[in-house]
């Protein structure tokens, strides 16, 4: 009896699961036939007292994305995670995701606004939703990041700035883009790896022995410069380190934090 009771629950729970992500592909669909419907037509518009004419070009294609966003999970599995994107209380979406073992799963088209960035900004650019692919990695934020998924991690950036013509530099951390509200990928992530791979732009190491800064160096306007929102200078410098030099995180540059910018910034 007690076994059956058990195997009553588990039927129960994978039917739910299932219902869910059915629950979800629906209205993927449903939602993507609206949004095509709505670019059927442009309906004339009031402007003042005057309306819009309509007169349609054929010379057009969908947005393309322009920045990758690299996330950690924060959870302890990838069912976890497709579940949380998969419900609609949540409000959060990103377009791929990268389990331990390497799995890639794509959860959105890569030409639609998921929801992964919230508030943040890079450069002048203050909606990364709108013109970014989100990429989650399965990682509860504490421990290392595997072999398989750096590698597969790789080879969708490999995909992507392909398709998409991303420039190195706008490969970039949640954390970059929301300077104290996220920390995201943790420090253990491997920026410098990745870096020489090609996805994403690192300083020369061998120049930090012997690279002098111009004495009116300014390192609010060069992290401006490379991309982060300086609003609250510490915030900056500490999502900077995280990304830049993980083994002294902080909120304070130091002289070889001073130097490392100086030359992420020629990087950019």
């Amino acid at each position: 009896m007690k076994y059956l009771r058990l195997l009553i629950i588990i039927t129960l729970f994978a039917s739910c699961s299932k219902n869910i992500y059915q629950v979800s592909k629906n209205t993927y669909h449903k939602k993507a036939k609206q949004l095509g419907k709505s670019l059927v037509k442009i309906a004339p518009d009031t402007i003042g007292n005057r309306t819009t004419k309509v007169i349609e070009s054929q010379n057009f294609n969908l947005r393309k994305p322009n920045i990758v966003v690299i996330h950690h999970t924060a959870q302890d599995s990838c069912m976890q995670t497709y579940k949380t994107f998969a419900l609609e209380r949540t409000q959060v979406s990103s377009h791929y995701v990268i389990c331990d073992d390497g799995t890639i799963t794509q959860m959105l088209h890569d030409l639609v606004r998921g929801w992964h960035a919230g508030n943040g900004s890079w450069g002048k650019n203050t909606d990364i939703n709108s013109s970014s692919i989100g990429i989650e990695l399965d990682n509860n934020g504490t421990e290392p990041f595997s072999y398989a998924q750096i590698n597969s991690l790789t080879s969708l950036l490999e995909k992507l700035s392909t398709k998409y013509k991303i420039p190195a530099q706008n490969i970039i951390g949640h954390s970059d883009i929301a300077p104290g509200r996220k920390t995201d990928p943790s420090a253990l992530f491997p920026w410098k790896s990745l870096a020489e791979s090609g996805f994403g732009i690192w300083y020369d190491e061998e120049d930090l022995k012997t690279v002098t800064l111009p004495v009116d160096f300014d390192t609010t306007l060069a992290l401006k410069y490379i991309g982060y929102n300086t609003s609250n200078i510490k915030n900056a410098i500490y999502s900077f380190k995280l990304h830049f030099n993980s083994d002294e995180v902080s909120h304070e540059l130091s002289e070889k934090d001073k130097k490392i910018l100086f030359l992420v910034m020629k990087e950019v």
